[in-house]
């Protein structure tokens, strides 16, 4: 089979799926590159995973494409729905699968593959649901998945003998004993990304997401990256977020917005505040008390400094029992 020169594009979580996936795939001599996608909600980027190792340690090359502001308008109106939080699973994969396809097409690749598993996700991974989303990304009988392929129709590809079919798996369901077994078999480590690596299938977060659309009928990248950051709280239009330790606090002051209000307690240590809206008088007064309450004053009242880019006004506030700290919590 001359395959040697044949190119394929892997779609690479930095998962381990996806790694077992490029490994059975070069093993028939294709040449693979591994296209990782960049998005704001995945729980890797900066906290110590990191793609190009990964792909230095399989031996391949690595393509990241950032999913930009295309993706933002798809999180907040998926056609396909969510999953059990603000995860849009179905719509999220068509949209790369697509990105994956003119990707393949611009480097000459012959096909493209993927490290699902039939039955292994709840809402993307269902067979019916695998065809669906190949289908309309344009890649009907063309998307190769060498974990679960046996279960499945042979592709373009196994039939044109661009690879063995016979050399592909049958994995299936939501154990991960035979990917353990087969990593084992590759002494391969560190691809153990957890859960999907997605911060949009998680609750808490999800619930943040919700309220900044509500709120929100712009957002930005930085409005995201903020999400990942503090404790938040809402009081009508007005928006508060407390830094939970010194790297989220100056985290804080890189992303405010020109027109945010920080505040920080002047004599005891404790968090820096943002208040982003139209502030009036009982926004600031809340944002200095949830600052005061986090911070490590013991006293009944508590000085807090804030300002927009100088902190050259104050506000003496009362501490906040827990029960009225979490009546504002999002």
């Amino acid at each position: 089979m001359e395959n040697k020169k044949i190119k394929a594009v892997g779609l690479f979580s930095g998962g381990l799926d996806s790694a077992l996936a490029i490994k059975l795939v070069q093993e028939q001599g294709i040449d693979v590159v591994a296209l990782n996608f960049v998005g704001p909600f995945c729980t890797c980027v900066n906290e110590g995973c990191s793609i190009p190792g990964l792909a230095k340690q399989l031996g391949v090359e690595v393509k990241l494409m950032n999913k930009g502001k295309e993706y933002l308008r798809l999180v907040r109106k998926p056609k396909y729905g969510y999953g059990k939080n603000m995860n849009p699973c179905v719509d999220c994969k068509i949209f790369i699968l697509k990105k994956a396809k003119q990707y393949a097409k611009k480097i000459g690749a012959k096909f493209i593959f993927t490290g699902e598993v039939v039955g292994q996700r709840p809402m993307s991974q269902h067979y019916q649901t695998l065809m669906q989303i190949e289908k309309n990304a344009g890649l009907k009988g063309k998307l190769v998945r060498p974990l679960c392929a046996g279960l499945l129709e042979p592709t373009e590809a196994e039939k044109k003998a661009w690879v063995d079919r016979e050399k592909f798996l049958s994995f299936q369901g939501r154990t991960r004993t035979p990917q353990l077994d087969l990593a084992k078999k590759y002494k391969m480590d560190g691809f153990m990304c957890g859960g999907s690596g997605c911060r949009l299938t998680e609750k808490d977060y999800s619930r943040k997401l919700k309220d900044l659309l509500k709120f929100n009928k712009r957002i930005k990248i930085k409005d995201i990256t903020l999400l990942k950051l503090g404790r938040h709280f809402r009081l009508g239009k007005n928006k508060i977020i407390v830094g939970r330790d010194e790297f989220e606090n100056k985290q804080l002051l890189k992303l405010k917005n020109k027109s945010d209000l920080v505040f920080e307690t002047k004599e005891h240590m404790g968090p820096t505040t943002l208040l982003q809206g139209k502030a009036d008088k009982k926004a600031v007064k809340l944002a200095a008390e949830l600052t005061a309450t986090h911070s490590d004053a013991k006293e009944k009242e508590v000085l807090v400094m804030y300002g927009k880019k100088k902190l050259s006004k104050d506000i003496l506030v009362k501490l906040l029992t827990r029960e009225q700290v979490e009546s504002f919590r999002i």
